[in-house]
């Protein structure tokens, strides 16, 4: 598998790159607005072990919204259940960064992955600690999946998006306004901001994955159980209102990010990450979407049989 997996990892390399239609990076963090969009990158975490990578897969890149998968494994592996009764579990419909679904809503979100369920997730784990504990849980969380210690917060896209997050401040005060916010707004969203700021390369990211997929001899760090919550809200709410979209096309949980990222998982076959930093219309990456549907249809992986 993994010699014919490599050649058809080459070959989609080759097929994106002729493609060209690589989208528009996202424009309203400056620091991501910058980067080149003809940009791609895989890495496929197996069961065997092995990882078989192509293009720019050894290329660091911010996750973004990638990490609130992490940051919910965090807080479901220190209270369980109970975050439940701050936030939902329905996909969304709306704008990832929608201020107008959490107030018909009265301030608890749809689900922990548009942006205002993810200010839940990190103000509780942020209570009764400080912002350095809390975002040192989250990297310590990516290192021991990844097995990979050079895994750091890219403080130059955080300093980006603090200085230009204004729709995510208003959302931080709505929630807290409506009495869904244990701690200060500033505290909550700059921790937010520097999570969504770490930076990994497509092979750390697909190692990271290897527990969620259920990977034999992936690291021990959180429970199968939790596991598979994970897998059912990626498929359900990982690409915001493009979520129906990707399961359609894909038919596998994925959780993308406006940096660029993908990481999809075929359970107990593979982890997967892939970069390319262009966006679709919806915010997620234009090329990576294409080649995880290419990817899927090839392995003949997915949820549905």
């Amino acid at each position: 598998m993994t010699t014919d997996l490599g050649r058809f990892l080459i070959r989609l390399d080759r097929e994106i790159r002729a493609d060209g239609d690589w989208g528009a990076p996202a424009d309203y963090i400056p620091e991501l607005a910058r980067i080149d969009p003809a940009q791609f990158g895989i890495a496929v975490a197996l069961a065997d072990g092995s990882v078989v990578t192509a293009g720019d897969a050894d290329k660091r890149f911010s996750i973004q919204s990638i990490s609130k998968v992490f940051s919910l494994a965090c807080v479901l592996g220190r209270i369980g259940e109970q975050i439940w009764t701050r936030v939902g579990r329905e996909s969304s419909g709306a704008r990832f960064d929608s201020i107008l679904l959490l107030e018909r809503e009265h301030g608890r979100p749809r689900n922990p992955f548009i942006n205002a369920g993810a200010l839940v997730t990190t103000d509780e784990l942020l209570t009764g600690r400080t912002p350095r504990d809390t975002l040192s849980e989250i990297i310590n969380f990516l290192r021991a999946a990844a097995e990979d210690d050079d895994i750091h917060i890219d403080k130059t896209v955080a300093q980006s998006e603090t200085e230009t997050g204004w729709r995510n401040a208003a959302l931080v005060n709505y929630l807290k306004s409506f009495g869904n916010l244990k701690n200060a707004p500033e505290e909550t969203l700059g921790t937010y901001i520097h999570h969504c700021a770490i930076e990994m390369t497509c092979v750390q990211l697909a190692r990271a994955g290897r527990a969620i997929a259920g990977l034999p001899g992936a690291p021990s760090v959180i429970a199968p159980a939790k596991a598979r919550r994970l897998n059912a809200l990626m498929m359900l709410c990982g690409h915001y209102d493009g979520s129906g979209d990707f399961a359609f096309r894909v038919g596998l949980p994925g959780k993308s990010g406006v940096g660029g990222g993908i990481l999809l998982i075929a359970p107990r076959r593979a982890s997967v990450a892939i970069w390319s930093p262009g966006l679709n219309v919806y915010g997620n990456s234009q090329m990576a979407t294409l080649a995880a549907e290419r990817l899927a249809q090839h392995m003949g992986w997915s949820v549905f049989g």
